[in-house]
């Protein structure tokens, strides 16, 4: 055996190895390498964006809550200031009423008044009808003189 035989066989061997892994191992290993790096870019991609648009969701988020509480605030100053209204309204109705009735009240009183005046003249003039009664000592017709009774009646 020949040692230049061995070491041509050998490397005519070890050609025929690199050709075969070359053209069936290395190229689908390769493809495979290469498809999974860009999986790999895409999923870094894509993570990429879900964080960018997580971080535009919260900004929005934080935008519509900011919003929600501006209106919420608006509502309630507007609620407050509509029960503020219904209050003054209410007291103005009050008031009104109050007055109203006031004014009822004054102008039953007055009523009584004038009913009692009228009563207590009538009742004087009959006093006086009866005292001139006693005095003249004969009995005076009250029909007969009722414009002196009124009269008398009208100066108390």
């Amino acid at each position: 055996m020949n040692i230049n035989l061995t070491l041509i066989g050998q490397m005519i061997a070890f050609a025929i190895f690199v050709w075969f892994t070359k053209k069936f191992v290395w190229t689908p290993i390769m493809a495979a390498l290469e498809e999974r790096k860009g999986k790999i870019a895409d999923g870094l991609a894509a993570a990429e964006r879900g964080q960018h648009e997580q971080e535009l969701a919260k900004q929005h988020a934080a935008d519509e809550l900011r919003e929600a509480k501006a209106q919420a605030a608006e509502i309630i100053g507007q609620a407050q200031k509509r029960a503020s209204g219904i209050i003054d309204e209410a007291k103005e109705n009050a008031r009104t009423e109050g007055d109203r009735l006031l004014t009822s009240a004054q102008a039953e009183i007055e009523q009584e008044a004038n009913r009692v005046r009228e009563s207590l003249r009538e009742k004087v003039g009959e006093l006086a009808v009866a005292g001139a009664e006693k005095i003249l000592r004969r009995e005076i017709n009250a029909d007969s003189h009722r414009d002196v009774v009124d009269a008398v009646a009208k100066q108390l």
